[in-house]
């Protein structure tokens, strides 16, 4: 097996350790253990946490920039765009802990601010595109300030999407990311729109398109 390949296997076991337990509670030497590698050979491609976290962390956002470029960039309707975009984005935060969430502000803000300030560029520059293609597919009522609603949306994003909320919620983040979402996107909709797009009236896991 190859360097790059090792190194895609680490950062691959990482992301997954993390995510799911929180950084604070992983260290090198349970991810060389469960890649059944040597600690010389992690320490050789990732020789802290914090780089090992930073590359995840730079990784992540190369891959979803990339996802939603390819999503908005595509001719499908309003519909499938909206339903293709949230159903990753569900996944997307479905895959992070309180934990994680917690102890990546707490322990490098750094990272946090980044991360945060690729969220609010990709927020303000997709939706309100998404919101202008809805509006000319009659999905987006006419009368929608789109970049209210952008702010509206950010907003609620940004108070709720934190550590600190979270830990005071029932919420997981994928719960509370896609309530913002059924909450404000439901009023935004036209009634054909309604007729169309089905949003469950619990807290949905996806956004599901009627044929």
């Amino acid at each position: 097996m190859g360097e790059s390949e090792d190194r895609e296997r680490i950062l691959e076991a990482a992301a997954h350790r993390f995510m799911e337990l929180g950084i604070s509670k992983v260290t090198l030497d349970e991810i060389a253990s469960d890649l059944r590698m040597s600690k010389k050979t992690m320490y050789k491609y990732f020789p802290s946490k914090e780089d090992l976290l930073k590359n995840i962390i730079h990784a992540r956002i190369k891959r979803n920039g990339k996802r939603f470029t390819d999503i908005m960039g595509s001719r499908k309707p309003f519909g499938e765009k909206l339903q293709e975009i949230f159903t990753f984005a569900g996944r997307e935060f479905s895959a992070a802990s309180k934990q994680f969430v917690a102890d990546l502000r707490r322990f490098s803000p750094e990272l946090w601010e980044e991360a945060d300030e690729y969220r609010r560029k990709t927020i303000v520059t997709n939706v309100r595109n998404m919101i202008e293609q809805g509006k000319e597919e009659g999905m987006i009522r006419k009368d929608l300030e789109s970049d209210l609603f952008v702010l509206v949306f950010h907003s609620a994003v940004q108070n709720i999407m934190t550590p600190q909320t979270l830990s005071e919620q029932p919420y997981s983040t994928v719960q509370a990311f896609q309530g913002i979402l059924r909450i404000i996107f439901e009023g935004a909709f036209t009634p054909d729109a309604r007729a169309t797009i089905h949003m469950a009236g619990q807290i949905p896991t996806e956004f599901s398109i009627e044929r």
